[in-house]
């Protein structure tokens, strides 16, 4: 059955993101030993919650203070949370905006309120439009779902609300786990290697063979 809806990850596959910038702040601040405090390859279990919205930013901004042992003001705490975001190319905002004419286009990411607070904001300033309405149908974040990727869960909430067919649908993300979640709710996934997501589609913008997978 031929691909109709794409779900796509947001940091790291459309969103250019550098996981160590996290932890290289709090140790230009005067953490010790942080470097590896957040990583693609594993996050704190705090974090996990803080994604879920079961802590307030209030609450994580604490808990780096807790950890470090900084006396971090809410603007510090804000910013390490915020070093990891690098930037939204302009060609990708258009390439969305081109497959959105034969797609049904959706956004799944895990983030936390703070990452949400400053993306939103920025990308807003840059574009002067909302790029999460414009280039999607509906776009999810897991502190607003309260479930996060790999979870199967809220990818069987967005295929309900959304009246998708699992094998009309693709998820695209640059971790594989996440991309094996998708599998387990019966999606088609792709788990993201190459340079960048304009590599998965030709010149027309219609989907290469073999990328569904």
């Amino acid at each position: 059955m031929a691909i109709r809806n794409i779900i796509f990850d947001f940091g790291g596959v459309i969103h250019n993101i550098r996981y160590e910038n996290m932890g290289e702040a709090l140790v230009r601040l005067g953490a010790q030993g942080m470097e590896s405090f957040y990583t693609k390859g594993g996050q704190t279990h705090e974090m996990d919650l803080f994604e879920k919205g079961m802590l307030s930013p209030a609450e994580y901004r604490d808990y780096l203070r807790q950890t470090t042992g900084l006396p971090l003001s809410d603007q510090q705490a804000d910013d390490v949370v915020n070093a990891v975001l690098l930037d939204v190319p302009r060609e990708r905002v258009a390439l969305l905006l081109a497959l959105r004419k034969k797609y049904r286009l959706f956004l799944f990411s895990n983030t936390n309120q703070i990452n949400y607070d400053c993306f939103t904001q920025r990308l807003h300033d840059k574009y002067g439009f909302d790029i999460f309405t414009e280039c999607f149908e509906r776009a999810y974040f897991s502190q607003l779902m309260h479930t996060r990727k790999p979870s199967a869960e809220g990818f069987r909430t967005i295929m309900a609300k959304n009246n998708l067919l699992p094998d009309e649908t693709l998820f695209i993300d640059d971790i594989a786990a996440n991309a094996e979640g998708a599998r387990q709710a019966g999606l088609h996934a792709h788990h993201l290697t190459e340079p960048d997501i304009a590599d998965l589609f030709d010149q027309g913008f219609n989907l290469l063979p073999g990328k569904d997978r």
